[in-house]
């Protein structure tokens, strides 16, 4: 195939010594999206030699998550304006995932005529993991929380996973119990045993009866060989039992003897097995009322409630929406290869934190993937958001006076956000826009719960 695009003229010694000196990638493309140029810093962060870049199109050099539907270039190409400090993931050579902010121009030759298109970027795994040491301050397993109540169960979870005493966790639907039973599997000496969980809730007795202890063969009709039960399989590690408020009293007897005597008997067994497992319950009711009730066993009660912890719901730790919301987008960016959010505008935030979920953190993390299914640009906004939310938010608008408060703040955030998108996301600069110290506008944006850009606007070494 012949080629039929325009020679592409040297660029001047200056020129070259620049762009080989700085820590960004530069790199730009004709207008068949072939790579005509490449520097020293592309080459370093992406791993991949000038000579095997120059010539393809840069799909093939990049595999950007926003290849396919979101090119950053196309769209300049396209409408002729730039993008600035766009946050997208490409692969290097060795296919591991990087995280970078992009910007993107058009490629003039000395005549003023568009020969192309130029796009550079800056490396952000460092920030990415300055993030994460950040965020873990904050996390314990796949739990991620500010609030002050959490913070104490943080703090006593080690020592309960260092014993091996049975736990309750209480707690609304979708507060996390089995993610807190988790952690403490995890921080146990039975770490490296498995992990079970059944949802007692789910099952009538029947089910539920093989499903904790097994069958034999020839136990009933069916049982052609032997099934071993959930108390066999987490030999050695940990048996977590959700919704144990909702078994039956039959049941509970079954279970109270397990737990006295370390043994279980399979359906058609002729002898009983020792068990070696450490027992964690959950329930969205109060174990302590049913008992009072009659609908559970008093003497279980106590075997298995030797530490109680309680999960608050997330109306009472608003304060860890901001971080669940940012934990949910980054989750989103990763598994949706088609789509790349960068962040919320305040309008949606403020109408996060205003709602209650009665479905707690798995509402809200449903809520962010309903947004990520509607949104059709890089910020999510109000439309996104499910319309509970909406009707939720406008119900209390129109019962609950807004406060002077609330409208400072919120003219406060559109401020900020306006002044980074001016100052290409230069913290120093947007804080001189709006006349405030940096100290004062990272407070502001605390306060606020608002998503900043990941880059600063300042240059970085490259990587060694």
């Amino acid at each position: 195939m012949t080629d039929s695009s325009p020679p592409k003229k040297p660029l001047s010694d200056s020129t070259e010594i620049i762009l080989e000196s700085i820590s960004d990638g530069v790199f730009t493309v004709d207008h068949e999206w072939r790579v005509t140029s490449f520097n020293r810093a592309a080459e370093e962060i992406t791993g991949i030699p000038r000579e095997e870049a120059l010539g393809k199109r840069c799909c093939e050099v990049f595999r950007a998550s926003t290849c396919e539907s979101e090119c950053a270039l196309r769209h300049t190409l396209d409408s002729g304006q730039p993008i600035i400090n766009k946050s997208v993931f490409i692969v290097d050579a060795e296919g591991e995932r990087i995280p970078i902010s992009l910007s993107t121009a058009l490629l003039k030759d000395e005549a003023g005529k568009i020969v192309g298109g130029v796009e550079t970027f800056r490396d952000l795994s460092l920030e990415e993991e300055l993030r994460r040491e950040i965020e873990q301050r904050h996390e314990l397993g796949d739990i991620i929380s500010r609030s002050a109540s959490m913070e104490k169960l943080f703090q006593i979870l080690p020592q309960v996973a260092r014993s091996d005493a049975a736990v309750v966790i209480e707690g609304e639907t979708g507060t996390g119990k089995e993610l807190l039973a988790r952690a403490v599997h995890e921080l146990s000496s039975r770490q490296e045993g498995p992990f079970l969980a059944v949802n007692c809730g789910a099952l009538p007795d029947t089910l539920l009866e093989s499903e904790l202890f097994g069958y034999e063969a020839g136990a009933f009709t069916g049982a052609d060989k032997d099934k071993p039960g959930r108390f066999a399989l987490a030999d050695g590690g940990t048996l977590f039992l959700d919704e144990i408020g909702d078994i039956s009293a039959a049941m509970q007897v079954r279970l109270l003897r397990v737990l006295q005597e370390k043994t279980f008997d399979p359906l058609g067994a002729t002898r009983s097995v020792p068990t070696n497992v450490r027992i964690i319950a959950a329930t969205n009711k109060p174990l302590a009322e049913l008992v009072e009730e009659g609908k559970f066993r008093q003497d279980l009660y106590y075997r298995i409630n030797v530490v109680r912890l309680e999960l608050p719901p997330l109306r009472e730790r608003k304060e860890d929406i901001p971080i669940l919301v940012e934990r949910f987008i980054r989750q989103n960016n990763r598994t949706r290869q088609n789509k790349t959010v960068e962040g919320i505008t305040p309008e949606a935030m403020n109408l996060l934190m205003s709602y209650d979920y009665p479905g707690n953190i798995r509402e809200l993390e449903n809520s962010i993937e309903h947004a990520f299914v509607l949104c059709q640009s890089p910020w999510i906004d109000q439309p996104c958001l499910p319309e509970a939310l909406r009707e939720f938010h406008q119900t209390r608008l129109q019962t609950t006076p807004i406060t002077l408060r609330d409208s400072v703040e919120e003219a406060e955030g559109r401020a900020i956000l306006q002044a980074l998108e001016q100052s290409g996301g230069n913290r120093q600069k947007a804080a001189e826009l709006l006349g405030m110290h940096k100290s004062t506008l990272f407070r502001k944006v605390r306060a606020l719960g608002l998503r900043l850009p990941p880059s600063d606007g300042r240059r970085k070494s490259p990587r060694p």
